[in-house]
């Protein structure tokens, strides 16, 4: 066995020389130039006549120069091969450069889901690829709702999001994944990465199989891993003693929220997940819905215990505005309460809070569907325990407040020069 191992290596290493790859004819090149340069080298001799001398010279200058012209012209056919998007780029030193200060970064885990999620991924993939994005599989509704009840699969939409927020894939392709089909097609309502996960999961017959490869279709930086692989239900029960199920009927009855859960209890998370936070040195929650994007992974017991037990600096990012029928009337120490009860009190170090204002016309907006500016209330934060940091977060796209992800990105890690 080990002899056929050993074998199979050899003629491994022999492919590269193979017609039509590229590579070989800079390898000879190369080695060539090398023969050259030996020759001058050892034939060199400080006694002998002029024209010898100026000879060894030549052959030892042109042997260093196809030398150099060899490596240079294989490693740029390695890079065209296996990054065929920047081969065709100019500055390959900047490129390997950039990618080995992004291997450098931080590593940084995030806990989320929704839209909240991908703005804060899109600004840490910036300044490090050592990201993991832990993502709920709780959504039943919309897209993710239909194809997970039609395939019984777990729900890809926030799965989605994150992949296209890390991707280093040309925007045609990550436009692709977002693609949503219009009411006259049979996939109404559909996203085309949705559909494509779906289909993945079918071909490899595992949802965190379908991730993987879909992560690779888009070359992302970091990871995106599921809080759980089992196929959970979000419940909730209101301050009147009332229960409904579902993730996307919870905001609908609009009364205020005691508590949510997940059905069925004694879910297992991921090991991806356990081994991320683990390792972290910054972990993240939200932007995002805090009952239904962010808290229902703090639910799995494995992933608030390893987040307890993590020395990692703990980041809590409160939302702009307030959510109708989830955070209706929520103050920023309100949102921070909430999540403690669910979870643990050493689950948060610091809260990260918005200070900036918006225009009266955005603010009207926002008003005729029940959504408010959230009062940060720092002082209530601080008499909680925890830090509070208060910034401008806001930015507006196309007319709605979003969180600044290259400010939010720079404040948290910030933190770390703190240390």
């Amino acid at each position: 066995m080990k002899e056929r191992f050993k074998l199979e290596r050899i003629v491994g290493i022999f492919k590269w020389l193979y017609p039509g790859i590229g590579i070989k004819r800079w390898i000879l090149v190369a080695a060539f130039g090398l023969s050259l340069l030996l020759i001058g080298a050892f034939t060199f001799d400080k006694d002998s006549m002029l024209l010898l001398k100026l000879l060894d010279i030549a052959l030892i200058v042109l042997g260093i120069f196809l030398l150099i012209s060899g490596i240079v012209k294989a490693l740029k056919s390695f890079i065209f091969f296996f990054f065929p998007e920047l081969g065709k780029r100019r500055g390959y030193a900047d490129i390997i450069y950039r990618r080995r200060q992004l291997e450098r970064g931080p590593n940084i885990v995030t806990i989320g889901g929704g839209t909240g999620l991908p703005i804060l991924l899109e600004g840490l993939r910036e300044y490090t690829s050592n990201i993991s994005a832990i993502v709920t599989v709780a959504d039943d509704g919309g897209s993710s709702g239909r194809l997970r009840q039609q395939f019984d699969i777990l729900p890809p939409g926030d799965t989605r999001n994150c992949l296209v927020a890390l991707a280093d894939a040309p925007v045609l392709m990550r436009d692709l994944f977002q693609f949503r089909f219009d009411s006259s097609s049979e996939f109404s309502g559909h996203n085309f990465g949705n559909l494509f996960i779906t289909v993945m999961t079918q071909v490899t017959g595992d949802f965190d199989k379908a991730i993987k490869e879909s992560s690779k279709v888009l070359a992302i930086r970091g990871q995106v891993i599921p809080s759980t692989l089992n196929k959970v239900l979000l419940a909730a029960e209101y301050q009147d003693g009332s229960i409904t199920e579902g993730e996307a009927n919870i905001p609908k009855v609009k009364k205020p929220i005691k508590r949510v859960w997940l059905k069925p209890e004694g879910s297992q998370a991921t090991e991806e997940a356990i081994w991320a936070i683990q390792k972290a040195q910054i972990i993240v929650f939200g932007p995002g819905s805090l009952y239904t994007s962010i808290i229902p992974n703090l639910l799995v017991k494995e992933i608030c215990d390893a987040i307890v037990a993590s020395d990692a600096i703990k980041i809590y990012v409160c939302n702009i505005m307030t959510q109708v029928g989830e955070t209706d009337g929520f103050t920023a120490s309100d949102h921070l309460k909430a999540l403690i009860q669910h979870t643990h009190p050493k689950i948060v170090d610091y809260c990260l809070l918005n200070s900036g204002s918006v225009s009266e016309e955005l603010k009207q907006r926002y008003k005729q569907e029940g959504a408010y500016l959230i009062v940060p209330d720092i002082r209530k934060i601080r008499n909680m325990g925890y830090r509070p940091i208060e910034d401008n977060l806001i930015t507006s796209v196309d007319n709605y407040i979003r969180h600044d992800s290259i400010k939010l990105t720079r404040i948290i890690l910030g933190l770390i020069e703190e240390i």
